[in-house]
């Protein structure tokens, strides 16, 4: 049974590929030497998200994905990832990539803070930016089988 789940909040959204996405997400989390405890994504949108930014973090903006860390051990992921889905549609057009490998890289996004990763600073930013490239590309040479002939 997988430990990683997909829920959705004000929006019909849920990727189609989550099984492939579950293993993918286990073998991030390896790769960085965590262990997996449990992961909620929750999908919704700009307006739930907003909501929760201004309420949680203070912050008056929209975001693309907000991590709550509850893990209570070193090195074990466990935690809930709120993803807008509006965001993801906007930053695919503004980026020029497909809504689905946006989504691909605010999930990994999520899951490298729950490890500890930050991105307030020009370094840290750069770290998170090389993560999320090493992990998609992960995905592309590894994973994207499974969507496509299953397991």
């Amino acid at each position: 049974m997988h430990r990683i789940h997909f829920f959705r909040e004000d929006t019909n959204f849920l990727p189609n590929e989550m099984p492939t996405l579950q293993k993918w997400i286990v073998q991030v989390i390896e790769n960085e030497g965590f262990a997996l405890e449990e992961i909620n994504y929750i999908f919704c949108s700009d307006t739930h998200l907003h909501k929760m930014n201004v309420e949680f973090l203070q912050h008056d903006t929209l975001t693309d994905v907000i991590t709550f860390d509850q893990s209570e051990e070193d090195n074990v992921v466990e935690g809930d990832i709120f993803i807008s889905i509006d965001r993801i549609r906007e930053n695919a057009e503004t980026y020029q990539v497909t809504a689905e490998e946006e989504m691909r890289r605010v999930m990994v996004h999520g899951v490298l803070h729950l490890m500890g990763l930050k991105d307030k600073t020009e370094p840290e930013i750069a770290e998170m930016r090389e993560k999320e490239a090493e992990y998609l590309n992960l995905y592309k040479e590894s994973f994207w089988m499974f969507h496509y002939f299953g397991e």
